[in-house]
C-alpha cells in the first residue's frame, strides 16, 4: 500500500481519516452520500462534465460525492510501473494484478454500505436505464478504470469483479465510460433533477423513447407546434405522446420494442 491520497469532492462533514488528503480539497468523506469510487491512471480526468451543469450542482451541495484512487501511485519500482507485456506473447501491455489489487483494496477500505466493484469492459453486460436505477438505489458504485490491452484477469476472479460495457466498440480507457454512466446514475438520486418527473418522461424510462419535444417560438421555419400540444387537452396529450414514444421506438429501436410488447403481453 501506499501514502499516497485519494481524492474526495463534495461538500459537508469532514471524516477521520488515516491517511492525509490533498491540500486542494475541502471536502473530504460525507456520511451518508451516494458514493462514486474511481480507480484510474487519470485521476486528473475527474470530476470532468460531472463539475458542470446538475451533476456539479449537486456534488457541491452534496447530494453525491466522487473519490478517485490513482493506480500510479501503487506502481511497482522506481518508474511506478502498472503494467507488463501479456502471458503468452501479444500485443499491448496488460494491468498489473499485484497493482490493482492494492489499489482495489485502498478503495474498497473506504467502501460504505453496498456498492457493487465493477470493471469497465467492453465484453461486459452493457449498461442500461435499469442498471443505472439500481445503483441509484444502492449506496455507490466502485469503477475500475482499465487502460492498455485491459486487466489481469485473476483479479476479475478473486475480487469477484462484474464487468459492465457502454456498449459494443472499444474506447482507449474506461474514464469517459465511468463518466457517463455516473451522470447516468447521479441524475436519478433524490434532489438532483429540478423536475422529478423529468426522470419519469424520458426516453427508456418505461421502456420506451422519448416522444418528441416543443418549445417557442410556436411557428419556426415554416413549422408548427402539433395542435394538439397547444390544445390544453392534457389526457389527449398524453395519449399523443404516448402514440410517438411507441411509434419511434418500433422504428427505431426494435430491440426495445420487441422487449416492450413481451412485457406487456405478460
Amino acid at each position: 500500500m501506499t501514502d499516497t491520497p485519494s481524492r474526495a469532492i463534495g461538500r459537508k462533514s469532514i471524516s477521520a481519516t488515516l491517511k492525509p488528503r490533498e491540500l486542494m480539497t475541502d471536502t473530504p468523506l460525507l456520511a451518508g452520500a451516494w458514493t462514486a469510487q474511481i480507480i484510474t491512471l487519470f485521476p486528473q480526468a475527474f470530476p470532468g462534465v460531472l463539475g458542470e451543469s446538475l451533476t456539479g450542482r449537486a456534488l457541491q451541495d452534496g447530494l453525491w460525492q466522487l473519490q478517485t484512487y490513482d493506480l500510479r501511485a501503487h506502481g511497482i519500482g522506481k518508474h511506478r510501473n502498472v503494467d507488463d507485456t501479456p502471458a503468452g506473447g501479444g500485443a499491448g501491455m496488460v494491468l498489473r494484478a499485484d497493482v490493482l489489487e492494492a489499489a482495489i483494496l485502498e478503495a474498497r477500505s473506504a467502501a460504505k454500505g453496498i456498492m457493487p466493484l465493477v470493471y469497465l469492459s467492453p465484453r461486459g453486460r452493457r449498461f442500461d436505464q435499469t442498471m443505472a436505477r439500481n445503483w441509484a438505489r444502492m449506496d455507490g458504485v466502485t469503477l475500475l478504470c482499465g487502460r492498455f490491452e485491459g486487466v489481469d484477469e485473476r483479479v476479475i476472479d478473486h475480487f469477484g469483479i462484474t464487468e459492465v460495457s457502454l456498449g459494443d466498440f472499444v474506447l482507449t480507457g474506461g474514464e469517459i465510460a465511468a463518466q457517463a454512466m455516473i451522470d447516468a446514475t447521479v441524475r436519478l438520486l433524490p434532489g438532483v433533477l429540478g423536475n422529478a418527473d423529468s426522470a419519469v418522461e424520458e426516453s427508456h424510462s418505461g421502456g420506451l423513447l422519448e416522444h418528441p419535444q416543443y418549445t417557442k417560438p410556436a411557428l419556426w421555419q415554416g413549422r408548427p407546434i402539433p395542435d394538439v400540444l397547444m390544445s390544453g387537452n392534457h389526457a389527449k396529450i398524453a395519449a399523443w405522446r404516448r402514440a410517438m414514444s411507441e411509434q419511434i421506438t418500433e422504428h427505431r429501436r426494435p430491440d426495445l420494442w420487441a422487449a416492450y410488447k413481451a412485457k406487456d403481453a405478460t
